[in-house]
């Protein structure tokens, strides 16, 4: 990684993405799960309609039960949209076989589980699985990128310890790089900064941000920090009850009366002299 300020990016990803097109385009796309009794409402997502460039960080925000994840399922081709379409680099996501899908589209779940003990290195390798053949031990290459990987995430100390014996912040890191061993040009994380305190949050952001501007990544983020969101992103799409509200720069999703509205909460938003917004709750100024 080239050195530079720790200081979060003010929008670089986005002037250098302007000119090509959008790796990600999400096209009228709605989907609906079947109610589990007859007392409770289908929930349903859409149309959302928004795109994602090379270089792009964008959070998608929103309340519990806003359709977020539900979003992020089918930008990874988990479900198929009842309309509409999900596009990476051109081609429908769900047009993809596995194998290529995974190769371009890296998942970032809310709870990674382990099955049984692994260390960090062997853990990372696992990335490396849409790549390998049956039967056959890591390549060389395989090392290389898992190893280049781990030092993206500044990582690289912890190849030998057990996962399960990581802190929060730890664990973070290392699933990120299990992550980018998948050589993804499409990187969905959903909640990372959940079980994190506010120094890992940042500092997990202010990562992604990095990997964002000087790689080859686009980087879709969901999660509930609003102020987070609009420091570090280059754009906003915002959900409540499945629908998608709007979409733009931070300064152009963050108006007091919409997320007032969104979240429930008597709220007011200012503007730095970065011209990034900030949300406090009103009456703690």
């Amino acid at each position: 990684m080239s050195a530079r300020s720790d200081a979060p990016a003010k929008g670089q990803g986005s002037a250098v993405a302007t000119a090509a097109p959008p790796r990600l385009k999400v096209e009228q796309a709605t989907f609906a799960y079947a109610a589990t009794d007859r007392s409770e409402p289908k929930f349903s997502l859409g149309p959302a309609t928004f795109e994602a460039r090379e270089h792009e960080l964008v959070s998608i925000l929103g309340p519990n039960a806003s359709g977020k994840s539900t979003l992020l399922g089918l930008l990874a081709g988990l479900n198929k949209p009842l309309s509409g379409r999900v596009e990476v680099d051109g081609t429908e996501v769900t047009a993809l076989d596995l194998r290529t899908r995974a190769q371009r589209i890296a998942l970032v779940a809310q709870e990674s589980e382990l099955l049984f003990p692994l260390r960090v290195w062997e853990y990372v390798l696992q990335g490396r699985y849409p790549y390998g053949r049956r039967l056959r031990f890591e390549s060389q290459e395989d090392c290389l990128l898992a190893g280049n990987a781990l030092a993206q995430v500044g990582a690289d100390a912890l190849r030998d310890r057990w996962m399960d014996r990581l802190s929060g912040g730890e664990k973070q890191r290392v699933i990120l790089a299990r992550a980018l061993a998948q050589q993804p040009s499409l990187l969905l994380l959903d909640e990372p900064t959940q079980h994190l305190d506010i120094g890992g949050k940042v500092e997990l952001l202010r990562r992604l941000r990095r990997l964002t501007d000087e790689s080859r990544y686009t980087v879709l983020v969901v999660t509930h920090e609003l102020n987070l969101a609009a420091e570090f992103s280059d754009r906003i799409v915002l959900l409540n009850k499945g629908k998608c509200l709007r979409v733009g720069t931070p300064a152009e999703v963050y108006e007091r009366d919409l997320l007032e509205e969104v979240f429930d909460a008597p709220l007011e938003v200012e503007v730095r002299s970065s011209g990034r917004p900030r949300v406090i709750l009103r009456g703690n100024h």
